[in-house]
């Protein structure tokens, strides 16, 4: 990852962070290495990560990592977690039904699920930047040209309300926090 990768991750990480409450077991789909379980710290009391990219391969009392996609009927029990996060990851997923089910197996009543998605725009301006050796990025290909707006028709039917829709890096991320009723 590039200096430009670095900048807009975190940034999406920090527009996550002010909807995980103190103290939650977070399962992050997407984790890439763990920098989101890393950069909250403290914050968190426990957290699962899922990502076929992740390479460290170390584990610890707080932090669990998979090596692979997340999948239905992992061996977690209902209502494990506080908080699912999606940063930077819906967009790559064919079976996005699927994450939803899941993850409202897996929340307890109130939990949230927190989502980053780029706007279509994106595409286009990751192929400059990418020309422009300015990132790297990660699995750009696997973009399908997903529509952000479409996230309340997968999650709300699996028992989900929408709570907030907000746009970040100059409208061209956008934040879906959805809450398990």
């Amino acid at each position: 990852m590039r200096i430009g990768d670095y900048l807009i991750q975190n940034w999406r990480m920090k527009i996550a962070a002010r909807w995980i409450p103190p103290g939650s077991r977070v399962l992050d789909i997407g984790c890439h290495q763990g920098e989101l379980f890393y950069w909250l710290g403290e914050a968190i009391s426990s957290s699962v990560g899922f990502d076929p990219l992740y390479a460290k391969k170390s584990n610890s009392i707080k932090h669990q990592f998979f090596a692979e996609y997340f999948q239905s009927g992992l061996t977690f029990a209902n209502q494990s977690f506080d908080v699912v996060t999606i940063l930077a990851t819906i967009e790559h997923i064919h079976e996005k039904s699927m994450i939803a089910q899941e993850a409202a197996r897996l929340l307890h009543s109130g939990g949230r699920v927190i989502v980053t998605a780029p706007s279509p725009l994106v595409d286009k301006i990751l192929d400059i930047l990418l020309f422009l050796h300015i990132i790297d990025g990660m699995s750009l290909e696997d973009h399908h040209g997903f529509l952000p707006a479409e996230l309340p028709a997968i999650f709300i039917p699996t028992g989900f309300s929408l709570r907030i829709i907000q746009k970040f890096q100059f409208g061209l991320n956008n934040l879906y926090v959805f809450e398990r009723t």
